[in-house]
């Protein structure tokens, strides 16, 4: 029925809220001709949820209401003159994908070409402390159990703050610290480009993060404090800190964690010193390091860190960014970690071999003093708006202690490894954009890097290895490993009109790595150096190489080739020869991407590659690698041969209410680098040697889909890994064939009032045969996690977890871990106050199970107990 025109004004107005009665801001009302779709007039509520419409129409009419993640509400009305209306709405919660998403109004979700931006509070459930809390709640995002954030299946590059970032891929550094109410948005990037330069000319399938903050917070210092003491028990505590400053010429991120509650604060910092950015254009070196050879056994369970980390960290680290021009830009970072760590576990092993049987025991406990010191300078100077030079210096110093008390077989033992690694790293790049299509690159790098170890042990495992040893013992090992690498590359990259696109690498890379070893023994209070157990060497490998990559776009078809041309120098000294070799070898590569439609998109890749052995594969003496486990290279120049195919399909894009994505991998090693091992109860001893006809395939899918009669999201996970392989032990050659499958599902819960859940299980199954000896493992996670929002100011949380091995058999196959937090957070808003509990049911022990093509392995792990911390948060 249609309205009548008059002049006089109707008011229309009302407040809109959702079934706990909290008001909806940003609301779309519409008013819409009875049974139509045309429009007479739009309005939008305020912040606070109310609206006020007017119009010069009288008759009936619908008042419709919608607002992204609630269901639209249509209201029948008559309008009559000079008759006012008050009308409220009660709309109720309806999660909506990102793909149904239109709306005219400021939102919750909002979607642009290669962004899309989340509002921080619409995803937030009251429990959250860091940034790392807060992403795990936005659809699409996934937050892996160390901290790694994935878009999709694809890591992210970095998470920045207010556009600049801090610390490329040590990013966890920044998201397990930054409170999360600092955060006004999180904006997602897809096709993200590094260097500014070449965005919309290469072809990116990186995805990255920014963080834009509250207002109110970028001109002035701001942050938070942390702290939390036990009462159960007394001495653990919590500290963590954060002070920052986003002004226009000067950004500043200060922040400090203390704790001895077994927290993670920095997430692995070899992603912070060590960033990889492999196939990235302009950055060579970023996967090179020097060795250690020795390392102390500390397999770890598969079960989260702070339940068996026994630790007492200390971190601080100072970051700053300044604008000293409009075209020159330095960031400053600064990384001080302490930290002493305690390590205890009882492990069963049993061998077995086609010609030999034994069991090893052990009882190991280790202390660790940690100390890293780190700093980096990035200087950018923008020449112009086409010409960009940047200067990027690191620096790094870690000290490490380690002293275990170890029985083995009954036998004590004591053992002490001291450890450093001095770093210095200069990278300097120049990116010309000769015109909108066309760029040019070149980059210079240098590495200087050190490895020193001292290892002494106060046992003498080795009599058979050494007959002539009477009465040995103290076993001593010193190791020096000086890696030198310098590499110069000029890349070139032009985008044609088509859409095609030419890359042209050349370059050179140089690496020179010198290793000495030295084992040693007492024998009669006489230091013995045993021949064939200490190393002298040096080894360069100088690497010619140029790259031709090209993209040829064919409809909805992208055809990619690629060929990179190796001309190598290699040279090995030792102390008794010199010798050297120069071969020639191509790695080409075909592949295609078929995006069938917006939904479908297939891709395959099929390349042959060789690669140069390095150091850790060729040096020619045995090394003490463990304190029973010896170790020797090849003593000569190897290139390994690898073919593979790659086929992935995906359905959906990652913000989809239903999503789907699946990889198939084949892959032959022509040759691979196996071993020769000579194994006793006391002792192994292995060569490395070079074989032929290793296998590896694998499959994996993963199904995402959104159901809307719960409000809730499900995903499930396929993979299956079977592999082939051979190796020597014992004098018997043994073909291997290890299978691995994995089958988890998740479902969490996106409702809008009190409750939401995440529960989920994993299977994960092994199976191992070698000749005439077969193992298996079979081993399940389940977890349950609910959030519940008692009212505006109380939240409380519980995360419980379940472990189940099945070869433990019926004595205490599982495990049971509960945690908790409540959470209460007065009116102000500028402090809150928890309680929270770690391994509520204070589970002391933890055993699981490990097999390989020679042992199955039963350990025990000592747990941390019960944690119950009151902490306070204040922000300033």
């Amino acid at each position: 029925m249609s309205g009548n025109f008059v002049f006089a004004q109707i008011e229309v107005s009302g407040v809109v809220t959702d079934s706990t009665k909290a008001t909806i801001p940003f609301a779309n009302v519409m008013l819409n001709l009875r049974g139509t779709k045309t429009i007479v007039a739009y309005t939008a509520t305020n912040a606070e949820g109310y609206y006020l419409l007017k119009t010069d129409k009288t008759g009936e009419f619908d008042l419709q209401f919608s607002a992204l993640s609630y269901k639209t509400s249509s209201i029948p009305i008559t309008l009559e003159t000079n008759q006012n209306k008050t009308v409220d709405a009660i709309l109720a919660y309806e999660p909506m994908a990102l793909d149904e998403i239109v709306i005219i109004a400021e939102r919750d979700i909002l979607k642009r070409p290669d962004t899309t931006i989340f509002k921080a509070s619409a995803f937030t459930r009251g429990n959250e402390q860091v940034v790392e809390d807060l992403l795990k709640n936005i659809p699409g995002l996934t937050v892996e159990e160390d901290g790694t954030i994935k878009v999709g299946n694809r890591e992210v590059e970095k998470v920045m703050v207010d556009g600049d970032d801090f610390f490329e891929k040590g990013y966890k550094l920044l998201t397990k610290n930054l409170n999360a109410d600092a955060i006004e948005t999180v904006e997602v990037y897809e096709r993200y480009s590094n260097n500014r330069l070449l965005k919309g000319i290469e072809e990116s399938e990186r995805v990255a993060l920014n963080l834009t903050l509250k207002e109110g917070q970028k001109q002035q210092w701001f942050g938070n404090m942390s702290a939390g003491y036990g009462v159960v028990p007394e001495n653990t505590y919590s500290v963590r800190t954060n002070l920052m400053s986003f002004g226009k010429k000067a950004k500043y991120y200060l922040l400090g964690n203390l704790n001895n509650i077994g927290i993670d604060a920095t997430g692995d910092l070899n992603h912070l010193i060590r960033p990889s950015a492999q196939n990235e254009p302009g950055s060579i070196g970023s996967t090179e390091s020097a060795i250690s050879l020795l390392k102390l056994n500390t397999s770890s369970p598969q079960i989260q860190n702070r339940r068996f980390n026994f630790n007492n960290t200390e971190l601080a680290s100072i970051n700053a960014i300044f604008t000293l021009s409009d075209k020159i830009k330095l960031k400053t970072l600064g990384l001080l970690n302490w930290d002493e760590i305690k390590f205890f576990r009882n492990s069963f092993r049993q061998f077995q071999l086609e010609n030999q049987n034994f069991i090893n025991t052990e009882d190991f406990e280790m202390q660790k003093k940690e100390f890293t010191g780190f700093g980096k300078i990035d200087f950018t100077y923008d020449i112009s708006k086409t010409k960009i030079l940047e200067y990027i210096g690191k620096f790094n110093r870690t000290d490490n202690t380690t002293n275990t008390n170890l029985l083995f077989n009954s036998i004590p033992i004591v053992e002490r490894l001291n450890e450093q690694n001095d770093l210095i790293d200069h990278t300097l790049s120049y990116s010309n954009k000769l015109d909108d299509t066309k760029v040019f690159l070149t980059t210079a790098r240098v590495i200087n890097e050190k490895t020193p170890q001292y290892y002494r042990n106060s046992q003498f495992l080795f009599a058979e290895l050494f007959p002539e040893a009477q009465e040995a013992d103290n076993v001593q090992q010193t190791s020096q490993n000086k890696m030198f690498y310098t590499g110069t590359e000029v890349h070139f990259l032009n985008r044609y009109k088509n859409g095609n696109l030419l890359e042209v690498k050349a370059g050179q890379t140089y690496r020179n790595d010198r290793l000495v070893t030295a084992f040693s023994f007492l024998d009669m209070e006489t230091a013995l150096f045993p021949t064939g157990y200490s190393n002298n060497i040096s080894y360069e490998a100088l690497n010619l190489y140029s790259k031709i990559n090209y993209l040829y776009k064919y409809k909805n078809i992208n055809f990619i080739t690629h060929l990179g041309v190796h001309q190598l120098f290699n040279k090995l000294n030792t102390q008794e020869q010199s010798r050297k070799q120069s071969p020639f070898y191509l790695n080409p590569t075909v592949g295609f991407d078929w995006k069938i439609n917006g939904k479908n998109r297939i891709t395959s890749q099929y390349k042959i590659t060789t690669t140069n052995s390095n150091i850790e594969q060729i040096y020619p003496n045995f090394v003490l690698t463990s304190f029973r486990n010896f170790t020797s290279g090849t003593n000569d120049f190897n290139q390994l041969n690898t073919t593979s195919l790659l086929v992935n399909y995906t359905f959906g894009n990652w913000g989809d209410k239903f999503s789907a994505n699946t990889t198939f991998q084949y892959t032959k090693d022509r040759d691979f680098f196996s071993t020769r091992s000579q194994i006793t109860p006391d002792f192994s001893v292995s060569e490395i040697i070079k074989l032929s006809g290793r296998e590896i395939i694998s499959a994996n899918t993963t199904i995402d889909r959104y159901i809307k009669p719960i409000s809730s999201n499900i995903k499930l996970n396929l993979g299956i890994t079977n592999s082939t392989f051979k190796n020597i032990v014992n004098d018997l050659p043994r073909d291997i064939n290890n299978t691995y499958g994995r089958y988890g599902l998740e479902l969490r819960s996106g409702f809008l009032g009190a409750l939401n859940f995440h529960l989920g299980t994993t299977w994960i199954t092994t199976k191992t045969t070698s000749n005439t000896i077969s193992f298996n493992a079979t081993r399940n996670t389940s977890f349950l996690d609910i959030i519940i929002n008692i009212n505006n100011q109380l939240n409380f949380s519980i995360q419980n977890g379940r472990y189940f091995f099945k070869e433990l058999g019926s004595n205490k196959n599982d495990y049971y871990f509960s945690d908790f937090t409540l959470k209460y957070t007065p009116k102000n808003k500028k402090m809150n106050f928890m309680l929270s509990g770690q391994n509520l049911l204070n589970t002391k022990t933890f055993r699981d199970v490990f097999i390989s093509d020679i042992t199955n392995t039963i350990t025990s792990y000592k747990l941390r107990e019960r944690i119950i911390l009151l902490s306070v948060d204040f922000r300033f």
